[in-house]
């Protein structure tokens, strides 16, 4: 069903622009339902809105509605970091200003969508009341910018608006990245370890197992799915290898102590890694856990915001797994959601979840702002299978990433960090 495609995986398209140039209007056109509140009274978006829907031919869409980021005073300075966060997760801006109006404010919304490489649509609407400049439109035309003349309120021009964000769909959209298509060649077997303890939703598998496995069906390969406790004996049970074995990180120790050394094996986590973010930058930041001293402070930033449980695996399992190698007590720190501090430059190590629930621009960009403030960042699994002792083993599956390991040892032992 449409609804129920995850967040993750839908093309994320936020409108940006002043406070009452019509940007809940529009998404209402858009949408042909009343999400948004409409009102002549500005700045009644008080917080990000979400619209799921289906846009063929694009598929699966999450439209966000951004209240004004001109907004003024207390509640107005809350509004606008809201808005901003929004820029870390959208995958096509849609720029709204009002037909006669595009200024300074309109060019620095511009500017942050192409700093950060983000595909615009330039929106003039109310062209009821005024016809947008010449030169406005010159300009756009001119830097290969789709620009759009709209009435949300009559909905002259919504029609091409669709046209242009069809036009707009970046690639990797249309043609996403695999899973682990790429390591389960056709024909061949996955093996895919998934506890079932009390982190494990009652009656389901986790997001992320669930896309591995459709993941695999799409390339036609196939795969088994077991406890860690009946991992060897399934093994045993075979003709002949699997091509991976795959593992929830929590159990990284006892499956790769069952999986033979000649068999890949990895976590979801790791997957993902590669999957949503950057896994050779993961893979760098993950090795500054060498550089770890007692008392250093550590963001761990989870994606859900689901109520911790007792051996909850970002609360307990990973500060404990880390303390017990650094050989000291560290600080913690913990965001949930889309909340992630704006001074990073307090901690020595910023740790991502899985990041099931987001879209790859989310991800991306939290790296970006990791980099920026040159703070090493790292994710779940990469943690947990260097705390561990087998994060080489782990990485041998993705040969690029195993080579940035191999070239960063050498530096590290020789320093004895």
């Amino acid at each position: 069903m449409m609804k129920s495609t995850p967040k993750g995986m839908r093309l994320h398209i936020g409108l940006f622009g002043r406070r009452n140039v019509g940007k809940s209007s529009l998404l209402n056109a858009l949408t042909r339902q009343n999400v948004s509140i409409v009102s002549n009274v500005a700045g009644t978006t008080t917080d990000a809105v979400e619209k799921p829907m289906e846009m063929l031919p694009i598929g699966p869409v999450l439209f966000i509605d951004t209240a004004g980021i001109d907004d003024v005073g207390a509640l107005g300075e809350m509004r606008v970091q809201k808005t901003r966060q929004v820029f870390d997760r959208t995958d096509i801006g849609l720029i709204v200003a009002e037909a006669g109006l595009w200024a300074d404010f309109e060019e620095a919304i511009f500017s942050e969508l192409q700093q950060r490489h983000i595909p615009v649509v330039v929106v003039f609407n109310k062209c009821d009341i005024a016809q947008p400049a010449a030169e406005h439109l010159a300009r756009f035309s001119e830097d290969g910018v789709p620009c759009v003349a709209t009435t949300a309120e009559t909905g002259e021009g919504v029609l091409d608006l669709r046209e242009a964000l069809i036009r707009t769909v970046p690639d990797e959209f249309i043609n996403p990245p695999t899973i682990l298509g790429d390591l389960v060649p056709s024909g061949e077997l996955a093996v895919l370890v998934v506890p079932i303890d009390m982190e494990a939703p009652k009656g389901r598998l986790i997001l992320p197992q669930v896309q591995s496995i459709r993941d695999i069906l799409d390339n036609d390969a196939y795969c088994m799915v077991v406890k860690e406790r009946e991992l060897r004996d399934a093994l045993d049970r075979l003709k002949r290898p699997p091509a991976l074995v795959v593992t929830d990180s929590q159990a990284f120790l006892k499956v790769a102590a069952d999986t033979p050394e000649d068999v890949p094996m990895t976590s979801f986590s790791i997957l993902f890694a590669r999957f949503k973010g950057d896994l050779g930058e993961y893979v760098r930041g993950t090795m500054a856990i060498e550089n770890l001293m007692p008392g250093d402070r550590v963001l761990i930033a989870e994606s859900c915001s689901h109520h911790p449980i007792g051996e909850d695996i970002g609360r307990v399992k990973i500060p404990r797994w880390l303390q017990q190698y650094v050989g000291g007590k560290l600080e913690f720190a913990h965001t949930q959601g889309h909340d992630f501090p704006e001074d990073l430059a307090t901690y020595k190590l910023v740790i991502n979840c899985g990041s099931c629930m987001w879209n790859r621009r989310e991800v991306l960009s939290r790296i970006m702002h990791c980099q920026q403030a040159g703070v090493p960042c790292s994710n779940y699994g990469l943690t947990i299978a260097y705390s561990l002792g087998i994060f080489e083993r782990a990485l041998r599956p993705f040969p690029s990433a195993e080579e940035i390991y191999r070239e960063m040892a050498p530096e590290i032992s020789s320093t004895g960090l």
